[in-house]
């Protein structure tokens, strides 16, 4: 990895014991020594993970090549009056399709037609409505009569 010969680790030893001196020496290379495990444990778990991920992503791909050779398969070896039916069950969803798609459009219009009418009325129409209804009060109000079940 990182390519250090016994000379150049010596080289280091040498100008490690001048800086920090023979106390405090073990105390730097063990700490040095754990960041570098530390690295290599990461290191390896990143490996790991995205060797699993790859992994998973072939397995994925697997599945759906099977699971589209096996819809071939099944569908060369439906009887010709099953392929029939289903060629007849997929034209009769379109049409149902259509019509609903042209009944929603008529819908649409009506409704369209509906709220075009109501905006033009204004208050002055509504008005002369309730000129031309006239609104009787009884003095005496009576519960109206429903029917019990």
């Amino acid at each position: 990895m990182l390519d250090i010969g016994f000379s150049e680790l010596l080289l280091v030893m040498i100008i490690g014991l001048v800086v920090l001196g023979p106390e405090r020496l073990p105390i730097a290379v063990k700490t040095v020594a754990g960041w570098i495990r530390a690295l290599r444990s990461l290191a390896a778990n990143v490996q790991h993970e995205l060797s699993q991920e790859l992994k998973l992503q072939e397995l994925q791909e697997l599945q759906e090549t099977l699971r589209k050779a096996e819809e071939k398969a099944q569908l060369h070896t439906l009887s010709p009056e099953l392929k029939q039916s289903m060629e007849e069950l997929r034209e009769s969803t379109e049409l149902l399709k259509k019509n609903y798609q042209s009944s929603n459009s008529r819908i649409e219009e009506e409704l369209a037609k509906v709220k075009a009418f109501t905006s033009d009325l204004d208050e002055n129409s509504t008005a002369k409505i309730d000129e031309e209804i006239p609104i009787t009060t009884n003095k005496q109000s009576q519960p109206a009569q429903t029917d019990s079940w």
